[in-house]
């Protein structure tokens, strides 16, 4: 399980869709190297999200199951995704990019996220969010 240094969510507007209610945020140099390493599919269920800030791309090495990416700008709009991002990959590197939402598998498919819609993401502190 993510242990997250705040909690959220990641909505996109565009599409008036839920893509994380649980969303963790990765902002230091450690925890956006590690990222999703290690982890199974069942510890990032549909749901989940992970929030990477600065990022200007991913790679999924020593990740054992497929995630959903977008790439966002400084306004938190798409401006690239990937899909079903296999294990072992490295991913495109945007200079557009300021940040990167990883979701489990399917998400972008099932909400029907493209490039251009609007990703609004609110973050409250953890110790909040365990007392909520």
């Amino acid at each position: 399980m993510l242990v997250p240094a705040s909690t959220g969510y990641a909505f996109n507007r565009t599409r008036n869709a839920y893509l994380a209610t649980r969303l963790s945020i990765a902002g230091t140099h450690w925890s956006r190297l590690r990222g999703l390493m290690g982890k199974d599919a069942a510890s990032f269920p549909a749901g989940d999200g992970l929030w990477i800030v600065p990022s200007r791309g991913v790679h999924t090495l020593a990740m054992k199951f497929p995630i959903d990416v977008l790439y966002l700008d400084t306004n938190k709009l798409v401006v690239h995704v990937e899909q079903n991002l296999k294990p072992w990959r490295v991913a495109k590197v945007s200079m557009n990019t300021a940040s990167v939402l990883e979701l489990p598998g399917d998400t972008l498919k099932s909400s029907g996220t493209v490039i251009g819609d609007e990703i609004e993401i609110a973050l409250r502190p953890a110790r909040e969010a365990s007392t909520a």
